[in-house]
């Protein structure tokens, strides 16, 4: 089928990092011996400098030893530190959390560590494959948390009898995990069979979490204190984000009563034949306006900095001058509400000026694509214009 098989080398490295990871103390070695002739590159010097720090080294090695050893004695625990590492973030506390149990064939183990962020990031595997869709151990492992977080604030005066019990969202603001279950007979469910389906799985994680991190906490009281304190503080910025949310909605996608002043809406209310161009400022927006087809092209001028969501809650976002217009024109939701059926336009077309602030205007949208609103690239919506220098 494939005249030439070309094996990617970067693939391949973090295939094998990730295994190294999985597996305390297991050393494996990548040995590229493929000849290389003087004008072939398989990975160009461009590429290296886009890779990340961690990468750089490797992919440099790649280009002159073709040689890698991999070993991480602190097997998952080493998985955290990296991926937090890779975000550049400051960690709230050392070292990282590590539970495990095992019941007969089965074991579950998992690594958690919080930083200052805002995002969560949760990798989940079973038998060593990447569960990217989740499932059971991912289910158990989130009650578990949840239960642990509201338990132990209820019994130390963190909770009142009247306040409402944290949400799973609460308590997994800035967390980093990775969840590892191996077992027999492993049932995988999904189009790319990559969600764990083994009911049991789920209350020996849950189970497994609760007990172990409730132990954690009442031993380590001054962390629990700030990762509790840390959830309170999210917990606070939910309820004023759904406030805002509330505020900010209008009663039926297509209704136009709560869209942004600014936007220059479209005739066509058919999302199949609807475009929604972003612009910088007033004047693109007038410019835009004048060229486009108002039949089936919107125009949304955007006024200032785009808030760097990476750094921001849900309420800041909800609040912000630029955010807030975007939301309120494509008419999804963000976050955990989004919902892709109610998408007002089929493409979003982001059009910045060819220059650096345009560069920085594009990649703090997509930033805030990619958090809350990642269906719409994974479904093809989200389109790039390249303007003339």
């Amino acid at each position: 089928i494939f005249d030439e098989i070309i094996f990617d080398y970067t693939t391949i490295l973090h295939r094998l990092r990730e295994q190294a990871f999985l597996n305390a103390g297991l050393t494996l070695e990548l040995v590229d011996q493929r000849i290389i002739p003087a004008e072939t590159e398989i990975v160009s010097d461009e590429e290296i400098e886009a890779a990340e720090e961690e990468d750089r080294d490797l992919m440099q090695k790649e280009k002159e030893e073709q040689f890698v050893s991999l070993c991480y004695e602190g097997g998952i625990r080493s998985f955290v530190e990296f991926l937090n590492g890779k975000k550049h973030a400051t960690v709230l506390h050392e070292p990282v959390i590590y539970l495990s149990t095992e019941k007969g064939t089965t074991t579950a183990e998992v690594a958690l560590q919080y930083n200052d962020g805002y995002n969560e990031l949760l990798m989940t595997f079973a038998n060593n494959i990447n569960t990217s869709e989740g499932g059971m151990h991912e289910t158990g492992f989130k009650t578990g948390l949840t239960r642990a977080y509201n338990d132990y604030a209820k019994k130390f005066g963190f909770l009142k009898a009247d306040d409402k019990n944290f949400s799973g969202e609460d308590v997994r603001e800035g967390l980093t995990t990775v969840v590892s279950v191996k077992l027999q007979e492993a049932q995988f469910e999904g189009q790319t069979k990559t969600k764990l389906g083994n009911a049991e799985i789920r209350s020996l994680v849950d189970g497994m979490v609760y007990e172990k991190l409730s132990e954690y906490f009442e031993e380590n009281p001054k962390v629990a204190r700030v990762l509790i304190e840390k959830s309170m503080l999210a917990a606070r910025a939910r309820e004023a984000a759904k406030k805002a949310r509330e505020a900010s909605r209008r009663k039926t996608p297509l209704e136009s009563s709560t869209l942004p002043g600014k936007l220059s809406d479209c005739q066509d209310r058919n999302p199949g034949n609807t475009e929604l161009f972003l612009v910088e400022g007033d004047s693109a927006g007038g410019t835009a306006k004048d060229g486009r087809d108002s039949k089936f092209q919107a125009i949304l001028p955007l006024r200032g900095k785009i808030l760097n969501v990476e750094k921001a809650r849900l309420d800041r976002i909800y609040d912000n001058v630029q955010i807030l217009p975007i939301i309120q024109a494509l008419g999804t939701g963000i976050g955990d509400e989004f919902d892709l059926e109610k998408l007002r336009y089929g493409k979003i077309v982001i059009m910045a000026d060819a220059d650096v602030d345009g560069s920085h205007i594009r990649t703090l949208l997509l930033t805030f694509f990619f958090r809350f609103m990642a269906p719409l690239i994974k479904a093809g919506h989200i389109y790039i214009a390249q303007p003339p220098l």
